[in-house]
């Protein structure tokens, strides 16, 4: 989400729109990023003890965004065409009513249930909804029976094509539900070196289940800037990607082959999506000896498929295109 939000702005800045972006503390400071939390909430020793009291980051979080929608609410009428949610929070879509602007939410994860509370509330929902695939708009169907599906993208210069190699590469945060350790026992019974790269998420999870599987064959390689990173899934034969939850979307898959990298993933969420038969293979969800088998299909496959598969459904600019037309037609 964080990745969409940066690269949608830094688009729109380039198309000549004038965006304000309320983002977290650390963000980056092209974007003239407001910090939310917009005032730190001062809480009470009494508050504080009270059993309703919920964990102190998330206290921040909701007095933070119901700081934000109450100043749109008051003054965002004079100042924005268009309000457009990246969060997972209820609260811009609960008090959406209040607003006189238009609001648009994209949908970037699964269902939660503050979020289909709070579309839930009012008679008629005043969103309009975005989903980053059709596998995503399917899973809110229920909810939200007409998201409009505008895939994420990725800036296709910045992910450039490599020259490929003979080693394997995973890349992503080391947490269980990416699968690090199913991609390490895939390579090495397919007998092909792996490189991994990414920040350790949970360290417990690294430890336990990552960390044993290394060595020679199997290498960390750390928690890389994006320049290495492209360098690295560059210079791979392909790019294992296995997911043990349904993804949304799939930002690494659309990396990979931006960089001209074939893609052998487990079948999960939106990958189908993305991937054509000639840039990339899936094994079924959790079957390490079937991903295993593709290896060396995936590595055979042309990477100037791959990096044309990019070029033509995950670059930024057709995600940018679409919201500004999206943008443009609830102006109207």
């Amino acid at each position: 989400m964080e990745a969409h939000t940066w690269a949608l702005a830094h688009a729109l800045h380039r198309r000549g729109h004038d965006v304000q972006l309320f983002a977290a503390p650390g963000s980056d400071p092209a974007l003239g990023a407001r910090e939310l939390p917009v005032r730190k909430v001062v809480l009470s020793r009494e508050a504080r003890a009270d059993s309703s009291m919920p964990s102190g980051t998330w206290m921040q979080e909701h007095h933070a965004y119901l700081g934000l929608m109450l100043d749109l609410a008051r003054h965002g009428e004079h100042r924005f065409d268009v309000v457009h949610n990246n969060s997972l929070h209820y609260l811009p879509v609960a008090m959406a009513s209040a607003l006189r602007v238009p609001i648009v939410t994209t949908l970037h994860t699964p269902p939660t249930p503050w979020l289909e509370s709070a579309i839930q509330t009012p008679e008629i929902c005043p969103v309009t909804f975005t989903a980053v695939s059709e596998f995503t708009a399917s899973a809110w169907k229920a909810t939200v029976p007409a998201a409009r599906v505008v895939h994420n993208g990725i800036d296709t210069d910045f992910w450039r094509p490599g020259p490929g190699g003979d080693d394997l590469v995973w890349f992503g945060r080391m947490v269980p539900e990416k699968g690090p350790h199913l991609a390490i026992q895939a390579a090495r019974t397919a007998g092909v070196p792996l490189r991994l790269a990414g920040p350790v998420a949970d360290r417990a999870y690294f430890e336990k289940r990552v960390e044993p599987l290394l060595g020679e064959d199997a290498q960390y390689v750390g928690h890389l800037d994006r320049r290495r990173l492209v360098e690295l899934v560059g210079a791979a034969g392909a790019a294992l990607v296995t997911p043990c939850w349904d993804e949304p979307y799939g930002l690494v898959v659309a990396e990979a082959l931006a960089c001209g990298t074939p893609v052998c993933g487990f079948d999960r969420g939106a990958l189908a999506e993305i991937l054509t038969p000639d840039c990339g293979v899936l094994a079924p969800p959790g079957d390490v000896e079937a991903l295993a088998r593709l290896v060396p299909v995936a590595a055979g496959l042309d990477r100037r498929a791959a990096r044309r598969r990019a070029e033509e459904f995950c670059s930024f600019d057709r995600t940018a295109d679409a919201y500004t037309d999206l943008y443009e037609e609830l102006m109207r």
